[in-house]
């Protein structure tokens, strides 16, 4: 059924081909011009930011190619460090340090973390899915919502600015038999907007690699071996089928009302590809897991001369599984697990800002969610005639109140203070208090710095998984500081800059983190301190060198020592004291464009430094780290246009270099591979 859409929407594209080229087209065309957004300082401060650590993504970065997901994205554009499980497979961001379920993740306000795991899956999040990305970092987190110990990522669709219709598609292939197809509808006036956007991906995903992992030998005439090579193996079980909907509609009353609704449902079938070390055959055992979610938002807005108001509702279902099947010898496949589970959660919040002075903001938000979840193992082992339960089902409920206020009293010196408080079923956090300051120094550069406490709780998983669970757990909490220096400036309207460097301090107590026991599972436990700390900068620059040139670049370096300070009774001595597990200490991202009237060459490149995978980072053995690597991608584009309509081709080729590397342990990425694109937007208007 998906190839079928892909191919609809390459005809659909093929339709539109034949167009004439524009000149100037990337200087010319404000809408397909680069806008810089981070951290721009200007003389009157936006009060809602004071003292925020905030990083944008702008929509063109967005939607450099379809065949991107939103892990891609924050790889190449953000400092934070995203932990892939294999190409199609589950990716996690973390901040500074900290862990993947530290990070807040929400959709149109509403918080998206899977209340089982506590983090969000950004493989699953189409970038063509998002109008607008932005990641608050550390005690800017705390803006939206509690327990981002690391930090939140900030995901909103927005109401088109379309007057009439609009329609524009995107088909690509690539290697390992990939197809990708996306297709979005607008229709808008004065007072409706609506988009309908639809992204399809299927792939084999049957990449080559080398496997350092296996060895094979040679032998002589007499049987002697004479020599020795490491194979080429296939990823297999790794194939990718996607299908995601999204419907929107917003209206606007006379009263100055928006009402608006968001839906976007998720399909999604992906194997579960082997480890490099295993050997079993590839016919031997099927391997996948299987998604159907549902994320649904309304919402009510309302702004007037002093204040801004709004309200949320909204529903999130997911129901996951996970089956594994192995050959028992004698060509009959027996099921060893049925994995399932079924998520609801209700949402509702309210946000209110007042601003009684011209520079003066009271800033009121409440919201909650109800979470049912059920987890079960069909196959669960019997015993004695009975069966061992494995999963659980729960459900808890939450709710936040924030209450804050922020003061510019001078032209330079900008203040705000907040008080946060959070209930999880029946356990109350202390008051969560967080201050920023920024200082303007002179028109171009601004120190800000903030501090902070914040809590977690435990995840339904971290309670009451069977078997493993440990209800027992104490919440984490946190202490955070940071300051930094922000600049910007521009040079006679053709080069802009923007830069920043800030210094960030944690420390966190009973954070909790899964171990093996001798009885053959994993059971999380606190760790009695961790100590994170670090710098993290990132620039951005334009340049307009003249009518047909233009050239962009940006570029991210986080330095992020995470230490364990847990008690030596419960760890090993040649723990005590070193770098967290899957926490690089490195890692740096840059992006850099030229574009030539209707040409665009972007590339991109990425490092992450090694990664320890055992508590005491011994490096002795294979098994004890993941080798640094530095990534490298190209696009080349070329956009053509008339009267009808507009094109662009779009050319990748990822892995430039054709490096051989892992993110995970024992779970091989691709190596040099490619991707061609057609994106058509017919114009109505002529």
């Amino acid at each position: 059924m998906k190839r079928t859409l892909l191919t609809s929407l390459f005809a659909l594209c093929g339709a539109f081909a034949p167009l004439a080229a524009q000149e100037h087209w990337w200087n010319d065309d404000a809408s397909y011009v680069t806008q810089i957004t981070s951290s721009a300082i200007v003389a009157e401060r936006p009060l809602g930011e004071i003292g925020q650590q905030k990083s944008v993504i702008d929509s063109a970065t967005l939607h450099l190619t379809v065949a991107q997901s939103m892990a891609d994205i924050l790889t190449y554009n953000s400092s934070v460090f995203v932990k892939q499980y294999g190409r199609g497979s589950l990716a996690t961001v973390s901040f500074r340090g900290t862990a993947a379920s530290h990070t807040q993740v929400t959709w149109n306000g509403m918080k998206i973390n899977s209340p089982m795991l506590g983090m969000t899956d950004f493989s699953m999040i189409p970038s063509y899915f998002t109008d607008s990305a932005a990641m608050l970092h550390g005690s800017s987190s705390l803006a939206v919502a509690g327990g981002g110990l690391g930090g939140a990522v900030l995901l909103n669709t927005e109401p088109t600015s379309t007057r009439g219709w609009d329609l524009s598609g995107v088909f690509g292939f690539g290697s390992f038999n990939t197809y990708d197809g996306f297709l979005k509808l607008n229709y808008g006036n004065e007072r409706w907007q609506t988009s309908t956007r639809i992204a399809a991906t299927e792939s084999r995903n049957d990449f080559t690699y080398r496997n350092y992992k296996k060895k094979e030998y040679t032998y002589d005439a007499a049987g002697i071996p004479n020599g020795s090579y490491y194979p080429i193996d296939t990823n297999r079980c790794g194939g990718i089928t996607d299908l995601h909907l999204m419907q929107e509609v917003y209206y606007k009353t006379d009263g100055g009302d928006r009402l608006g609704l968001s839906a976007w449902f998720t399909h999604s079938v992906r194997g579960v590809p082997l480890l490099s070390v295993d050997y079993r055959a590839g016919a031997s055992y099927n391997n996948s897991q299987s998604e159907n979610t549902l994320r649904a938002v309304a919402g009510w807005d309302r702004t007037g001369n002093k204040y801004i108001l709004s309200a949320k509702a909204g529903w999130l279902h997911t129901k996951q599984g996970y089956d594994f099947e192995r050959d028992k010898g004698n060509g009959t496949m027996v099921s060893m697990v049925q994995s399932r589970s079924n998520i609801n959660t209700i949402h509702g919040s309210m946000d209110g800002k007042w601003f009684p002075a011209p520079k003066l903001m009271l800033h009121g938000q409440m919201a909650a969610y109800q979470h049912f979840v059920t987890s079960t193992d069909r196959n669960a082992m019997a015993m004695n005639g009975s069966k061992i339960a494995i999963g659980y089902d729960e459900a808890r409920f939450e709710s936040s109140l924030y209450l804050g206020a922020k003061w510019s009293p001078t032209r330079r010196l900008g203040l705000s203070a907040a008080l946060r408080e959070e209930l999880y079923g029946d356990k109350l956090t202390p008051l969560i208090p967080v201050v920023n300051i920024d200082y303007l120094i002179c028109d171009e550069l601004t120190f800000k710095a903030s501090g902070s406490r914040n809590y977690r709780y435990p995840t339904l998983n971290d309670l009451y998984f069977l078997p493993g669970g440990n209800p027992d757990l104490k919440p984490e909490s946190g202490l955070s500081y940071d300051a930094g220096l922000f600049f910007s400036k521009t040079f006679r309207d053709r080069l802009s800059l923007n830069a920043s460097a800030s210094w960030f301090d944690s420390y966190i107590d009973n954070w909790i983190v899964w171990i093996p026991t001798f009885k053959g599972y994993w059971t999380p436990r606190n760790v009695l301190r961790v100590h994170a700390y670090g710098i993290e900068s990132k620039a951005q620059g334009k340049w307009r060198i003249s009518r047909d040139w233009m050239c962009e670049a940006s570029g991210n370096f986080a330095w992020t020592p995470s230490i364990n300070h847990g008690d030596p009774a419960e760890w090993a001595p040649e723990a005590i004291g070193k770098q967290l597990v899957y926490v690089p200490l490195f890692s740096s991202s840059a992006v850099v464009s030229l574009a030539w009237t209707s040409w665009k060459l972007t590339y991109k490149w990425c490092h992450y430094s090694e990664r320890f995978t055992t508590s005491d980072n011994d490096i002795t053995t294979k098994i004890g780290r993941v080798l640094p690597y530095y990534m490298n991608d190209i696009v080349l584009e070329k956009r053509l246009g008339t009267k009808a309509g507009l094109v662009s081709f779009k050319l990748a080729v990822n892995n430039l270099f054709n490096e051989e590397y892992e993110s995970v342990l024992n779970r091989p990425m691709p190596r040099r591979n490619f991707e061609f694109f057609i994106e058509i937007t017919p114009d109505f208007k002529h």
